[in-house]
Formats: C-alpha cells, sequence, structure tokens
C-alpha cells in the first residue's frame, strides 16, 4: 500500500514537474500575456531601437519574429501555433484573413494617434472603415538599376525594356508570383488582377523569352547583389530600392509609366491575441510621428502618416520614386484577393516560368 502511495506521490510530481516545463515553454514560443506582446512582421521591417523604446515604455516584453511572405504568415496564424498578437500583412492578404475569420476588430477609441494617418491611407476598399486595419506603410514595384554598369540610354520607363538582348545575365527577379507574373501583364497592358487563365498564360509565355536576361529569382539577397553591383537590374519594393541606393549611389530607381502595383501594409490584430490592450497600444506607440518618422527613416519605405512626414527630410518626401504625386498613383493599381484557386494558377504559371531559368 505505501508503495502504491509512492508511486502515486511520484506519478503526481513528475505531473507537475512536466505540467511547469510546458507553461515555460510555452511563454518562451510566444504565448502572449498581459506583460507579453508577440509581433509578426517582415524581415528588416522595424526600427529594433522602437521595440526596445515601446518596451521601456508599458513595461510590455516584445517577442519579434518575422516572415518572408503574406502565405506562410497567413499559413502559421491559422494554424494557431503561436498566439501573435500583431501582424503586418498586405492589403489582399487582409481581405483573405477577414474572409477566414482571422483578424479581430480594432477600437479606434484605443488608437488616439489615428488622427496622424493621411486620409488617401484610410477606408480602403481591402478594409472599409479600417474596422480589422491600421496602415504602417506603403509603397510601389518598380526596377532598380545601375546607369554605370549599363551605360546610357536605360531609364526603364517601360516594363518592356526587361526584354532588352544587351541585358542578358544582368537581370534579378524577386522570387514573388504576384510581382513577377505583374511584370508580364503589364509589359501587355493587362490588370495585374487578371483571372483570365489566356491572359495568364500569354503573360507566362513572354515572361519566358525573358529567361536570358534572368540573371536569378531571389529573396532579400537581391539588396547585397545590386550593392556590391552584382547584378546591373532588378525588378523589387520601392524601400528596398531606397535601402539599396543609400549604400550605393550609383543605383536608381523606376516605376514605369504604364502602371504597377501599389501596395499597402498594415497592422492587423489576429484572432489568437492574448494582449488585446497590449495590442491596441502597440499600434498606436506605431503612429506617434516621432516614432513613425523614425521607423521610416530606418526602413526606408514611405509613412502613411501625414504628421510624421513633417519630420522626415524634405529631400526625401518630395522625392517621387517614394512618394509619387496623386496624379502618378492613377496608373498604380492595388493587388485584389482573387481566390485561392486562381492565386493557386498564378503560383503554377510562376513555378512554368522559373523552371524556364533553370
Amino acid at each position: 500500500m505505501k508503495s502504491m502511495v509512492r508511486i502515486t506521490i511520484g506519478i503526481l510530481a513528475v505531473c507537475g514537474i512536466l505540467f511547469y516545463i510546458a507553461h515555460a515553454l510555452n511563454q518562451s514560443s510566444g504565448a502572449s500575456g498581459k506583460k507579453i506582446l508577440t509581433v509578426y512582421n517582415w524581415g528588416e521591417y522595424i526600427d529594433p531601437s522602437l521595440l526596445k523604446k515601446f518596451e521601456k515604455e508599458t513595461g510590455i516584453h516584445v517577442i519579434y519574429e518575422t516572415f518572408d511572405s503574406n502565405e506562410a504568415m497567413m499559413t502559421k496564424i491559422e494554424q494557431g501555433g503561436t498566439n501573435y498578437d500583431i501582424a503586418i500583412p498586405s492589403e489582399y492578404t487582409i481581405e483573405q484573413m477577414k474572409e477566414k475569420d482571422l483578424l479581430l476588430p480594432i477600437d479606434h477609441n484605443k488608437i488616439m494617434n489615428l488622427q496622424n494617418i493621411d486620409e488617401d491611407f484610410l477606408d480602403l476598399p481591402f478594409d472599409k472603415k479600417n474596422k480589422y486595419s491600421i496602415p504602417y506603410f506603403w509603397g510601389t514595384v518598380g526596377i532598380v538599376y545601375n546607369p554605370k554598369l549599363l551605360g546610357k540610354g536605360y531609364d526603364f520607363d517601360n516594363w518592356n525594356d526587361l526584354w532588352d538582348p544587351s541585358l542578358k545575365g544582368k537581370v534579378v527577379l524577386v522570387d514573388s508570383a504576384r510581382e513577377v507574373m505583374g511584370v508580364g501583364l503589364n509589359s501587355m497592358g493587362k490588370s495585374l488582377n487578371s483571372t483570365d487563365s489566356k491572359e495568364l498564360s500569354a503573360a507566362t509565355d513572354k515572361l519566358i523569352k525573358m529567361a536570358p536576361n534572368v540573371k536569378a529569382i531571389i529573396g532579400d539577397e537581391v539588396t547585397q547583389l545590386m550593392i556590391n553591383e552584382d547584378a546591373a537590374v532588378a525588378l523589387t519594393w520601392s524601400g528596398q530600392a531606397a535601402d539599396m541606393m543609400f549604400e550605393n549611389e550609383d543605383l536608381t530607381y523606376a516605376v514605369p509609366s504604364a502602371g504597377s502595383n501599389l501596395w499597402f501594409d498594415n497592422m492587423v490584430i489576429p484572432r489568437t491575441s492574448k494582449n488585446l490592450d497590449g495590442a491596441h497600444k502597440f499600434i498606436n506607440f506605431m503612429l506617434n510621428p516621432e516614432n513613425a518618422a523614425q521607423n521610416a527613416d530606418y526602413v526606408g519605405y514611405s509613412t502613411p502618416n501625414k504628421a510624421a512626414m513633417k519630420l522626415l527630410d524634405p529631400e526625401v518626401i518630395s522625392d517621387e520614386r517614394y512618394y509619387p504625386s496623386k496624379e502618378t498613383r492613377k496608373n498604380l493599381h492595388v493587388y485584389k484577393n482573387l481566390g485561392l484557386e486562381k492565386i493557386g494558377e498564378y503560383n503554377e504559371y510562376f513555378l512554368k516560368f522559373k523552371m524556364a531559368i533553370r
């Protein structure tokens, strides 16, 4: 009988230890509480010192994780393994997350700094009245290039310039289906949001004709390739181009006049959040003019924060490559949520193009 008691006590003790270990591991792996905020963001998309500042001001510890694509981010949130309190997806992904009931509504009464956001970036079609998202950064898709390596005669005002035979082995493309397929569609005068399979097939066929010019299809590595002058031309995002140009003054950036993508990344609160109060504090903190200006200066992307723009270098905010005018933005188009089936089709055509590179 005593041995049975000892065994029972031993089992209970082991269970208690295992419970403690599991609880500790859960806390360290991103389970949020009132004193913990788990943020999920793109790589190199925030000034790290702002996270420290937020922790100091609020007493809330920030666990910071990064993703490299909207799709990867949404999948992980949908799986629910980590209780993310803040995520920063792009506009078409926000639409998808709303459809899947992955987001919590934002209490605007707790976001006093929302008044600092330019009205042009509020109440957009992908999230009317900003019920689920608050603007973070915005920008364009375009072409960064090195005139020194190319010589005169290149301005990349036309997407078709990427097919010039003189660019053989000199072009780098970002590893993203919407962006690359968008080049093919834009070059034919078609919509970035085309759902016509014949148009997608034709765009792919045209992209394959560009294959001899393509040096690589990669991710963030494109930045160093351009800075180090290991590539002469790259399809990229405006903020990434700004980083390159800061490090190498021979580089410049162009958005073809026929049109391109105008994108928006917004802060959202995933349904997994365990720290709603902290999430609202974080959003409000990032909308503070000084913080938003510091973040824009560090990251290089365009801020939607009109109060923050007053604190930025006038030379930067007057540069239409990064802050295109309303007139210019008429030729820029926002990605729409095309649905899983059609996005799958985009990915299949993109893969077909990538296979042609090899």
